[in-house]
């Protein structure tokens, strides 16, 4: 199996969980909306960012208004939706996101709360979910996938592009744990936004941090459950062509 570099991180003004999974390739991050201009020409220039591929529901968007990348020649966005099915704003809720009702509660109610939101992106948005993976395998330069914090909806779809190229799994699981480091100025600027204020105010940030076991569960419980993330993958759309391109993009030989 493959393995991607270590951690990343992206240093910019506008973005505190900002990393390149695989340079030049494969980016992730927080919202984007305070972007600076140096930040904007860093990540087209010297980082050749092409795709950015917005997890983000349509409430959030239309709430944070436009972001400065949303201008610049040459960078596409495409938006591909996984709401938190707690109805809130923010993919932190996905902590302690309630059940979502009898077919996910009582087939995998032994499960964690976060493990089994993040099962119900699966379940409610396999669409969303392989039209992100798409996006990557198709991009020419980097494409960069975000959500409101850049851990549950973003760590989802990193983890399963990556699983699904063959990287090793202790990488995967590295890169879903590394937003821990940054999960104080994460919390800090989502507090800052009416759209996210009223859900967090008075939280721990450590509550928020990304727990062990979580990640490496969900990967599990899709070995256990649909064969593997390239199988689940494939029975919802995503092609052998498009399948053979992510993984000559995340994991060449």
């Amino acid at each position: 199996m493959s393995a991607p570099p270590t951690v990343r991180w992206i240093e910019l003004d506008g973005a505190v969980n900002a990393r390149a999974v695989v340079p030049r390739v494969l980016l992730r991050s927080d919202n984007l909306q305070a972007l600076t201009d140096d930040d904007v020409r860093r990540l087209t220039g010297e980082l050749e960012l092409e795709l950015v591929i917005d997890l983000r529901t349509d409430v959030e968007v239309a709430r944070e208004g436009p972001g400065p990348l949303t201008r610049v020649d040459g960078v596409r966005i495409e938006h591909h939706s996984l709401y938190p099915d707690s109805g809130g704003n923010t993919d932190l809720e996905a902590d302690t996101v309630r059940p979502w009702g009898p077919a996910l509660d009582g087939e995998f109610a032994g499960e964690p709360p976060v493990v089994r939101a993040y099962l119900s992106y699966l379940r409610r948005r396999p669409d969303s979910v392989v039209a992100a993976v798409r996006a990557i395998a198709r991009a020419d330069g980097a494409a960069l996938v975000h959500c409101a914090a850049g851990k549950d909806r973003t760590g989802v779809v990193v983890a399963f592009a990556l699983d699904a190229s063959g990287i090793d799994r202790a990488a995967i699981i590295g890169d879903y744990m590394a937003t821990g480091e940054r999960i104080e100025p994460i919390i800090a600027r989502l507090l800052a936004s009416p759209t996210y204020h009223a859900e967090l105010e008075g939280h721990d940030p450590q509550d928020h941090a990304p727990r062990v076991g979580t990640i490496e569960r969900v990967l599990e419980l899709a070995d256990e459950q649909f064969g593997g993330t390239a199988e689940w993958l494939a029975a919802h759309g995503l092609d052998d062509v498009d399948l053979a391109r992510l993984r000559q993009r995340l994991a060449p030989v």
